[in-house]
């Protein structure tokens, strides 16, 4: 099946363009992005070899979805979506640290809480919870933003404020946003019959110095969701929770020896593999936005975009 995992479009007024690990930010005369959403596919900060049809295509869906969704309650960086992988948006300066907010003990946190640790981000967690249990609170566990082909890294309030990285009214407000999306989130999932477990977002600042949401929110990249039927009496059983997010991916290179780790070979991806983890995006779009998803034409993706973003321009 076709899938796009690179661009090389000249578009009017183009002045750079940003490849990141799925996306590729194109710079409209420092106005506008093009952000366009490939169907690569990453895990451990590695880009995995072979694309997921219809990836892009899902994500780029439910951020703009979400963005929609959560306008009212925090501004966002969204213009327009002239093609089903492309949204476009205001020119920001991004934040140099992602903001991760935990309601719950899994991946990562639940990693490091085995291994003994008991403070994350310079945040505390209490004694006694097992892998999957919710926190008492939400916490937030930021990042450093890492270069491509770089690893995040985890950080603490007080490391990104020592460090200039974030200046304190404005991660105030990164927090505060932060808190109020995971808590939209969260109702919306309910409302899905999901628990929306843990999740992360961007910001930038406008150029007249807005602090606005921007990439993606609330995606099975960015996200991790469990079914909330039968949650509780998983945990009672200690049981593997039922998972909405990418998640198995990263547990099938785990299986295979691969953790991102130097050294490790990234395992054999066969075409039947690809298309389970297409289906499983699929079924992941249609459980999160609760309606259909209609597959966009892939016959030639690439002419596709280039032919919808060049009409978007020209009509502004």
């Amino acid at each position: 099946m076709n899938t796009i995992t690179a661009t090389q479009f000249n578009f009017p007024g183009q002045k750079s363009v940003y490849r990141g690990k799925v996306r590729e930010v194109y710079n409209i005369n420092d106005d506008l992005l093009v952000m366009i959403a490939t169907d690569r596919l990453s895990a451990f900060d590695v880009v995995l070899p072979k694309g997921i049809p219809y990836k892009g295509q899902i994500l780029n869906q439910i951020a703009t979805k979400f963005m929609e969704l959560t306008s009212d309650i925090v501004p966002n960086w969204l213009v327009a979506t002239p093609d089903p992988n492309v949204a476009v948006g205001h020119l920001c300066e991004p934040f140099k640290v992602e903001m991760v907010i935990r309601g719950y003990l899994s991946g990562h946190a639940a990693r490091e809480y085995a291994a003994g640790k008991r403070t994350l981000c310079g945040v505390e967690m209490p004694e006694g919870l097992k892998e999957n249990d919710q926190f008492p609170t939400p916490i937030i566990t930021p990042t450093t933003k890492a270069d491509n082909g770089s690893h995040d890294e985890d950080i603490s309030r007080e490391a990104i404020l020592a460090n200039g990285i974030v200046s304190e009214a404005d991660y105030l407000v990164l927090e505060k946003y932060t808190r109020a999306l995971y808590q939209r989130g969260t109702e919306i999932a309910a409302s899905r019959g999901l628990i929306l477990v843990d999740t992360k977002y961007e910001f930038g600042k406008t150029k007249d110095g807005q602090i606005v949401l921007i990439d993606e929110i609330h995606t099975p990249d960015s996200s991790r969701y469990f079914y909330a039927e039968g949650y509780q009496e998983r945990q009672n059983n200690n049981e593997e929770q039922k998972q909405l997010s990418k998640e198995f991916v990263r547990r099938w290179l785990i299986e295979n020896g691969f953790q991102g780790k130097e050294g490790q070979q990234i395992p054999f991806m066969s075409d039947a593999y690809i298309e389970t983890v297409s289906d499983r995006y699929i079924e992941l779009f249609e459980n999160i936005l609760g309606e259909k998803f209609i597959k966009a034409d892939i016959s030639n993706i690439n002419e596709r975009i280039e032919k919808n973003v060049l009409e978007y321009l020209a009509s502004r």
